[in-house]
């Protein structure tokens, strides 16, 4: 029977079908974003594929083996900490992030290391020919023959290749340059995307094979292809930084086998990229001294303090409406603290400018980081420089009160490893917390109480 060519429309939000355009996805309720794509359905009476080679059935939990998970290392400890504790076998990982930032780098790396300790790894490309990975290749290191390449964008011969090999890792450069052959539409479509991605999910729970894929991302900074791409594959990484800058943030949006609040640091070299065993001392490298408007903050990261640098900047402004700026936090958090500060403290923030930057370019959008914002504000309009020997944390509410934190000992001894003697912490933290050698700790209830501890 001849395969039927019909033509359907997808959500590439969250890939929803329908047989006509709508104007609102009925989905997610995201508005024009309907494209119309043509779809080969296959013969009816095909086998589909199944993850396991028998028909399902309902089992209890009783009768449901479990066993440890094995995980492998990826030779890279802060990728680690990302995953979880290292690659779980027959896991389907996407790594997005904006072009030149370099995902291909770190999975190259990845094969390197895992080559070098003797695990089988295919890496193939759709993007580059096999003379560019070699050079590339070049500045990173010796490789293995153990770690094999292949420039191909036929699934079909991806998937054969794969269960020929039978390699335990396989790298996937990238899923917007896929083609299925029964699918007609160009590369990078809806219905290629996911249904090369959806072929992928199923080769690496059949072959327990850990599978890689790069995905591009649009301007807004999600990947790109339908939503569900992320909703198929186990784990989802995203890299950021500034491409131009030195170092990169590899964060976890979502993983199946550990926290997705866990990040890597890594910096950009000449011979590919390079962990930040200790961030917080890398963040806050060339801070000023006897600045206003500069204070240090902890953040939380999964189980990982971070100490960053929040600089603020104000002044008079010359025209009818003031301008605000913020770089590397929330906007409208900015606007909401410069509320509370004009009502509460009774500064006419509402006649000058103001300026919020995190220096280093990470980007922070943890509540903790509140009271730090409020007093780099406070410093930069009274022109006062604040200790530089001091960290601040806590979150701060619209009457003013400064609200308790979680891990408040883990950001009071990050700080005290590297070298500061002075906190400034909520009220509540302080009096339920043990008292630490070569720290004074200073408990605020409110942000008067903040204007008076480093006034």
């Amino acid at each position: 029977m001849a395969k039927a060519k019909t033509n359907v429309f997808f959500c590439q939000e969250c890939g929803y079908e329908s047989a006509k355009w709508m104007g609102q996805c009925p989905g997610c309720r995201a508005w024009n974003s309907f494209v119309e794509e043509p779809v080969v359905k296959a013969a009816s009476g095909k086998a589909s594929m199944r993850v396991s080679g028998n028909a399902a059935k309902p089992v209890t939990l009783e009768e449901i083996e479990t066993s440890e998970t094995e995980r492998i290392s990826s030779g890279m400890a802060e990728l680690d900490r990302v995953l979880g504790g290292g690659i779980v076998p027959g896991s389907l990982v996407l790594v997005g992030g904006d072009p030149g930032i370099g995902k291909s780098t770190i999975l190259l790396q990845v094969c390197k290391n895992l080559a070098a300790a003797g695990v089988s790894t295919l890496y193939v490309s759709g993007e580059e020919s096999l003379k560019q990975i070699k050079m590339r290749a070049a500045r990173i290191g010796t490789f293995t023959n153990d770690v094999r390449f292949m420039c191909e964008t036929s699934l079909t011969e991806i998937e054969n290749t794969i269960t020929k090999e039978n390699p335990k890792v396989a790298v996937i450069d990238s899923i917007q340059t896929m083609c299925n052959e029964e699918i007609s539409s160009a590369p990078g479509s809806v219905s290629q995307v996911r249904e090369s991605t959806s072929v992928l999910m199923q080769l690496a729970k059949k072959q327990g094979v850990m599978i890689f894929i790069v995905g591009h991302v649009t301007k807004e900074g999600t990947v790109a292809g339908p939503r569900v791409l992320e909703h198929m594959v186990d784990t989802v990484l995203y890299f950021e930084g500034d491409r131009h800058a030195a170092y990169r943030i590899l964060r976890g949006v979502k993983n199946r086998f550990g926290s997705t609040n866990e990040i890597g640091v890594f910096e950009m070299r000449e011979d590919g990229l390079a962990e930040v065993a200790n961030p917080s001392e890398y963040m806050l490298s060339g801070r000023p001294e006897n600045a206003s408007g500069s204070v240090v903050a902890c953040s939380m990261e999964g189980t990982r303090p971070i100490l960053v640098e929040i600089q603020s900047l104000v002044c008079r402004t010359s025209f009818g409406i003031p301008r605000r700026t913020a770089a590397g936090t929330d906007f409208n958090r900015v606007n909401l603290l410069l509320a509370v500060l004009e009502k509460r403290l009774n500064m006419p923030l509402s006649s000058c400018d103001a300026y919020i930057n995190i220096a280093g370019g990470i980007r922070m959008n943890e509540p903790a980081i509140d009271l730090a914002m409020v007093l780099a504000i406070i410093s930069s309009y009274q022109d006062k420089p604040i200790d530089e020997k001091t960290i601040v944390f806590g979150e701060v509410g619209l009457s003013g009160e400064v609200r308790a934190v979680s891990m408040a000992r883990q950001r009071v001894m990050e700080a005290k490893k590297l070298g500061f003697r002075r906190v400034i912490l909520p009220k509540v933290s302080a009096d339920s917390m043990e008292a630490v050698d070569g720290i004074q700790l200073i408990g605020v209830a409110t942000v008067l109480d903040a204007m008076r501890s480093i006034s």
